[in-house]
Order: C-alpha cells, then sequence, then structure tokens
C-alpha cells in the first residue's frame, strides 16, 4: 500500500474514541442475555471455567490479532483479509455476511424489549399476578408445592408477548403490535446511523455508567429474596462432571467470539481508523476484560433471579423452565415486582435494553454498508446518489427478512436462526481466519508489523498463542462441533429435520463466501495451478499481480468512510454514550 495512502487515512479525532467504542461494540445484550442464558444451559458454575479459560487463550490474542491487522492494513475485514491471504478472502466477506445475517434477528430483541416497555407505563405491572386473561390454571405467583406451575413473568411472555404456537410447524398469525414495534426499531436504527448522535462529555459518563446502576440496584434487591443464595451458588460452584461435556467448551468459546466480536469484522474496521502508532495491547485488554467482568456481574444478578424463581416454583434452579431470550423477558421481570416503584425500575432496566441493542445493531449494519461501499462505491452511487440510500436499503432488507421472527411461530425461527448463526458459522469463520492470519500471513509478519507501528516485539504468550494454541483449539473445537454436533431446541422443543435443514442452510449463507472466494482467486491469478495456489496464499499477491481485478493504483479504489457517531461507552455496553467521531 502505497505511504500516501496510508496518510490519506482518516483516523479518531482521540485515541480513546477508540478504546471507548471498541468497548461499547463488545460490550452489549450478549452480556445481559447470552452468556447467562450458556451459563445456565451448561450447568452453571462449569461454564466459567472453559469461559475463562477460552478468554485468555482465544479471546485476549485472537482480539489483538485482529486489532493489529486492521490496524496495521488500513482496511475492514473483505479487503483487509484479501491482502493477508488472498486464497482465504472469503472470511472477509463471510464476517459481513454474518453479521447482516444477526441484524436481521437481533433487532427482534429490541422489539422485545421496546414491548416490555411501553408496557411498564402502569401502576401496576401486568405480570405481577395471574389475575389476566392469557394465564392458565398452573400461573402462580407465590410459592408452591405444585413442580408444573409457570410464573405470572413466563406466562406474560409465552402467551401475551409472543402468543407462541406449539412448534415451528405451526406459523400462527403475524403479532401485529410486534411488526409495528419491530419497524419502530429499524426506524431508530436508521436514525443512529443517518443522523449521527451528539453528546457532552458529562452525557457520556451518565449514559456509559447508566446500566451497571441499573443492575448494581436489581442485585442489591435480588440477594435479599428467598432462595437467591441457592442461585448464586449454582452459578459459581461448577460441577465438574460437566467438563468432560463438549458442547460445554463449544459454547464458552463461541460466547468468546460472540461477545468480544471476534470474527464479526466490527473491531476490525474500527482498528483500521487508528493512528498507525496506537498501542493496541491496552486496547485490546481494556475491551476483553471490561467485556468478561460485565458478563460475569450480569451472572450474579440473573442467578440470584433465577434462585427466587426456584424458591416460588418449588423446583431446582437447574430445572426451571426458560431458554433463550426468555431468561431476559422472564427472570429479571420477575425480580422486578419484588422492588418498591417496581414500575419505574423495568422501564428503566428496559430502555437500558433497547440502548444496548440498538448500538449492537448499528455496528453490525454499520460493517455491512461500510463493506459494500469500500467495494463497490461507484456503482452504488451511481444509482442511489447518497449513502443514506444505501443505509435505507439494507435497514429495509433486513426488516422484511426478520418478520416471521414477529409471527407467532416467531420464538423458534429467533431461536433456530440463532443456533446455527452464533454458534455454528462463527466456529467455522474463526477456524479459517485464524489459519489465513496465524498461519498463511504468518506470527513473524504479524510481529513485525506490531514492531514497525509500536516499536515493540508481542511477548512469548501471544507468539505462542497465535501460532500453536488458538489454531489447534479452535480446530479441535470445530471438529468436536461436528462430531458431537446437537440440533436446535427450544426449552423441550425439538426442531423437526425441514427446520435443521433450513438452519443448515443459514450456515451456509455465511460460510458458503469462504470456498466461493477461494475459487476466485484461483481463477484470477495467471499461471499453472501450482503458481496459482502458491500465489494465492501469498501476502498481497493480488495487488501484486497487474491482471487481477483486486490490483488497483493510487486513487483507483474509493475507500467511503462512514458518517458514523459511534456511541461509545467507557463501561458498559453496546450502548455506548454517544460520542462523535467525525472521521
Amino acid at each position: 500500500m502505497a505511504k500516501e495512502e496510508e496518510a490519506d487515512r482518516p483516523t479518531w479525532n482521540r485515541q480513546i474514541e477508540f478504546t471507548l467504542a471498541g468497548i461499547g461494540c463488545a460490550v452489549g445484550l450478549g452480556n445481559i442475555w447470552r452468556f447467562p442464558y450458556l451459563c445456565y444451559r451448561s450447568g452453571g458454575g462449569a461454564f466459567l471455567v472453559p469461559y475463562l479459560l477460552m478468554l485468555v487463550v482465544l479471546g485476549i490474542p485472537l482480539l489483538h490479532m485482529e486489532l493489529t491487522l486492521g490496524q496495521h492494513l488500513r482496511r475492514g475485514p473483505v479487503l483487509a483479509l484479501a491482502k493477508a491471504c488472498p486464497l482465504l478472502k472469503g472470511v472477509g466477506m463471510a464476517t459481513v455476511a454474518i453479521s447482516f445475517i444477526m441484524c436481521t434477528y437481533y433487532n427482534v430483541i429490541i422489539t422485545w424489549a421496546l414491548y416490555y416497555m411501553f408496557s411498564s407505563f402502569r401502576s401496576e405491572l401486568l405480570w405481577e399476578n395471574c389475575n389476566n386473561t392469557w394465564n392458565t390454571a398452573n400461573c402462580s405467583d407465590h410459592v408452591t408445592n405444585s413442580s408444573s406451575s409457570s410464573t405470572a413473568s413466563q406466562q406474560f411472555f409465552n402467551y401475551k408477548v409472543l402468543e407462541r404456537t406449539s412448534g415451528v410447524e405451526e406459523t400462527g398469525i403475524l403479532r401485529w403490535e410486534l411488526f409495528l414495534l419491530l419497524l419502530l426499531a429499524w426506524i431508530l436504527v436508521y436514525l443512529c446511523i443517518f443522523k449521527g448522535v451528539k453528546s457532552t462529555g458529562k452525557v457520556v459518563y451518565f449514559t456509559a455508567l447508566f446500566p451497571y446502576v441499573i443492575l448494581l440496584a436489581l442485585l442489591i434487591n435480588n440477594v435479599q429474596l428467598p432462595g437467591a443464595i441457592d442461585g448464586i451458588k449454582f452459578f459459581i460452584i461448577p460441577e465438574w462432571d460437566k467438563l468432560l461435556n463438549v458442547e460445554v467448551w463449544i459454547n464458552a468459546a463461541a460466547q468468546i467470539f460472540n461477545s468480544i466480536g471476534i470474527g464479526f469484522g466490527s473491531l476490525m474496521a474500527m482498528a483500521s481508523y487508528n493512528s498507525y502508532n496506537n498501542n493496541i495491547l491496552k486496547d485490546t485488554l481494556a475491551i476483553s476484560i471490561t467485556n468478561s467482568v460485565t458478563s460475569i456481574f450480569a451472572g450474579f444478578v440473573i442467578f440470584s433471579a433465577f434462585g427466587y424463581m426456584s424458591h416460588l416454583q418449588n423446583v431446582p434452579v437447574s430445572e426451571i423452565a426458560v431458554d433463550g431470550p426468555g431468561l431476559v423477558f422472564v427472570v429479571y421481570p420477575q425480580a422486578f415486582v419484588t422492588m418498591p416503584v417496581a414500575p419505574l425500575w423495568a422501564v428503566l432496566f428496559f430502555f437500558m435494553l433497547l440502548c444496548l441493542g440498538l448500538d449492537s445493531q448499528f455496528a453490525m449494519v454499520e460493517v455491512m454498508v461500510t463493506s459494500l461501499l469500500d467495494s463497490y462505491s461507484t456503482p452504488i452511487l451511481k444509482y442511489l446518489k447518497r449513502k443514506e440510500f444505501l443505509v435505507l436499503l439494507v435497514c429495509g432488507a433486513a426488516f422484511l427478512l426478520g418478520i416471521p421472527c414477529v409471527m407467532q411461530v416467531g420464538i423458534y425461527v429467533f431461536q433456530l436462526m440463532d443456533h446455527y448463526t452464533a454458534i455454528v458459522s462463527i466456529m467455522f469463520l474463526a477456524f479459517f481466519e485464524v489459519v489465513g492470519v496465524c498461519w498463511l500471513y504468518g506470527v513473524k509478519r504479524l510481529s513485525s508489523n506490531l514492531v514497525e507501528m509500536t516499536g515493540k516485539r508481542p511477548n512469548i504468550f501471544f507468539r505462542v498463542c497465535w501460532w500453536f494454541i488458538c489454531p489447534v483449539l479452535i480446530t479441535v473445537i470445530l471438529v468436536f462441533s461436528v462430531i458431537r454436533f446437537k440440533p436446535a431446541r427450544y426449552e423441550d422443543y425439538v426442531y423437526p429435520p425441514w427446520a435443521q435443514g433450513v438452519g443448515w442452510l443459514i450456515a451456509l449463507a455465511s460460510i458458503i463466501w469462504i470456498p466461493l472466494a477461494a475459487v476466485h482467486t484461483l481463477w484470477v491469478l495467471p499461471g499453472s495451478f501450482t503458481e496459482r495456489l502458491k500465489k494465492s496464499i501469498t501476502p498481497f499477491s493480488l495487488e501484486e499481480d497487474s491482471e487481477s481485478p483486486y490490483y488497483h493504483q493510487k486513487g483507483a479504489i474509493m475507500e467511503v468512510i462512514p458518517n458514523v457517531a459511534v456511541i461509545s461507552s467507557i463501561v458498559p455496553l453496546s450502548d455506548k454514550p454517544p460520542i462523535q467521531t467525525n472521521f
């Protein structure tokens, strides 16, 4: 890459903005929802052991690798991977595809949060008691000796919000309330990207700390509830035999990738706008450690509420019938009813979820928009004229694809998409990204990039992780995840074979770009097959070959920088407090 090109690359106004944006991108709804859900499903405390191990040997080293590559090559995931390893340039395309697929169903969580938030503007919460038309005979809002009972909050989510059917075979009708709220959620996402958000420093710090204030208040309330200690014990005391279950390790690795954002392209794209001499290690540690601390903190909050629910239903914590996003929309609301001024806490909590979710959506949609503009700016701007219309097109397409999730069958569609995207696809993406960068681009070259940028060589821990531990561990996890694969399920419902087939098609929608792009690279390179293969695993070979479509001189590619307002936060969450970054 020409030095003039690097000099022309826009950078963050202040380096702290990248750190805040990175933390905001990594910490989000996944910490409040996915981490406790996978932890509960994997046996509580037994999940923490592989989770923390994966953080140290996979999460931190691979985040360091992605930030290094993005900052050095000054490009987003699609072009950066094409430069680093032409044969596996499809990994960059796959990261964009998986981000788009996730944003189509991820916004449904925001839709549910909006439903709960609007339902909380009343003197008495709708899930406070069982005296409602949607409640069944086995509803319980007090301590009972019946193990077949379900709480008022469970029935509100299942029978009022979702009006769910018996299974994916029965589609039911469109939930018009949820449909309109989904439309509202996408309008909010569009306005975040289209207009941007400006804020003062004081608002930044308030918004950053706001989610922690809510979670801390909930924790103080929850630990005083009967049975709370049983839930906390389930969370922190491992059942060691669970560690023999391969699924626990796969879930731990998948959560690290999902939560930090490895394999999704967002952080690599953000790092490409860093100052060339930025100290990446500080950002790596700040993002990854803040993310995991927040997840564990949220775990204490939700598992103390789990203990209270088990006390109400008179069943062990491990047998509470809650799955998937029901954790957020069943367990947390159950805790609100015990708090003074319950509706106020409910509104604040679901507003927090809304902020978290919007910011996560914003990052995923922006990856898609920026990647399209980076690669196809001329034809896109020729027909659409303005970037705003492309954003509208992407948001509109994602909205239409998300409509099945707001039908009565929606929860089953949501769970199917999440299982095959966030657990299955991401492991394949991580495998090929690590092979492409750590082995083909090379640890030696990656280390020299760091020396060139920061003057410091990565320590032996990172070099060993990049060269040996990460590739081997991901390979082992990938092999076992295929051998011991468990089909998607929701609570006790097991999806029929045809639905599992649809799930694999969803997974392939992102994975398929890897082999397709590999074939394309071998096709466009000149020479014999052996020569093509050798060039395809040589970094920058597509640029060096003038016959390749990827060859470009200075100015040949118009790189469009998103006019974004990165709503970044110091601490939590993907709902980063608004900081305007003017690129």
